[in-house]
């Protein structure tokens, strides 16, 4: 088991029950070694920063005595924001109709870049429209082949936000 795994497995359960989901988690070394921790509410009421300071200090106990990660390091709380990494699985259903960038680990139809509307999902595979020379495309991108994949800010979702930026 890796080093994000065990920090996720740990903390996890006490994000759940104080009433928030794990969007991701990202550890960088260096100089000066620091552990992200992207939260956001269950009931998905925008985040502000009590929310983001609750989270810190609780996991930030349980991390200290279970103690994983070795060494000192700098421990960050955020919320995802509106252009939010798409990580799990049920984003992908969750933002069906809004445009989003992937990027997959290997090629997929010659390519390792899409940019479209998310169509939801399919037998674990990320359905997306693209417009491809004006001529709307459908791709089934697998789940466990994507890299990374953001949302992209545009005048739809932030409505769909309520106007809200961050």
């Amino acid at each position: 088991m890796d080093l994000l795994d065990r920090v996720h497995d740990i903390i996890e359960p006490a994000i759940e029950a104080l009433g928030y989901e794990l969007v991701r988690l990202h550890h960088s070394g260096g100089r000066r070694p620091v552990l992200q921790v992207m939260v956001e509410r269950a009931d998905r009421a925008p985040m502000n920063v009590d929310d983001c300071a609750d989270v810190s200090r609780t996991i930030s106990a349980v991390l200290d005595v279970e103690d994983p990660i070795p060494g000192e390091y700098v421990l960050e709380v955020s919320s995802p924001g509106i252009d939010r990494p798409l990580t799990r699985l049920s984003d992908f259903e969750r933002f069906a109709g809004f445009e989003a960038k992937v990027e997959t680990e290997m090629p997929i139809e010659g390519r390792k870049r899409f940019r479209g509307r998310l169509e939801g999902v399919a037998d674990d595979r990320v359905r997306m429209v693209l417009d491809a020379d004006g001529a709307a495309q459908t791709v089934a991108l697998p789940f466990g082949a994507i890299r990374r994949a953001r949302l992209v800010l545009t005048d739809d979702l932030i409505a769909a936000s309520g106007g809200r930026t961050n």
